[in-house]
């Protein structure tokens, strides 16, 4: 555990994705003291509360124009940051804060945010796509283990080696930056990859 983690610090140094939980103090807990780097998705969820406050609501509008993509629901679960899907800040009381690397910690925070961010409501009109959606075999291979198959039954219904699939949804997840395939089944469905098409095509 790190205690007064440099929060810019760490954002600037983010690769992939940054989640931010904001329960109490939508702007101050975690105040974006600095810019994530080209290409990292960083969403924001704060409570509905936030759009009826005028400082707040202005604080988090230059947050979603400087990059970010914010959402609001009624109950924001908890207060937690989670970088990289490797580090974890939660406050500690008053304006402290700490840093954690424990996968169990992170993993906890992390798929809190991925099981309540799809029921928010986007602060903007239209959440911007952070990146192209998945290819084709991606897509067919997400779907299938989403419908229940296993590798096997996902290869031959695809009519590839269990291998390809394996290795397919180790891209999906990397690309995705998620930890598990559950997480990248919420992420891509989050993104309406999974809606492009009804079903699976077969090779």
């Amino acid at each position: 555990m790190q205690t007064s983690p440099d929060i810019g610090v760490l954002i600037g140094q983010a690769t992939t994705g940054i989640t931010v939980m904001c329960r109490h103090d939508p702007v101050g807990t975690f105040r974006m003291s600095g810019r994530p780097g080209s290409g990292v998705r960083y969403r924001v969820l704060v409570p509905d509360t936030t759009r009826v406050t005028p400082v707040l609501a202005r604080q988090v509008v230059e947050l979603a124009a400087a990059g970010a993509v914010v959402r609001t629901l009624a109950h924001v679960p908890a207060d937690s940051m989670v970088i990289d899907g490797r580090i974890t800040i939660v406050p500690t009381g008053g304006t402290s804060l700490a840093a954690f690397t424990l996968p169990a910690v992170v993993s906890t925070a992390a798929e809190l945010f991925d099981q309540v961010w799809p029921r928010a409501m986007p602060l903007l009109p239209d959440d911007p796509p952070a990146s192209p959606a998945l290819t084709v075999r991606q897509h067919d291979v997400l779907t299938l283990l989403g419908q229940g198959h296993t590798d096997d039954s996902a290869a031959a219904q695809l009519r590839v080696s269990v291998r390809t699939v394996r290795r397919t949804v180790a891209e999906i997840m990397a690309r995705l930056g998620a930890r598990s395939r559950f997480q990248a089944g919420v992420i891509a469905a989050d993104r309406g990859w999974l809606l492009a098409e009804s079903s699976p095509s077969v090779g």
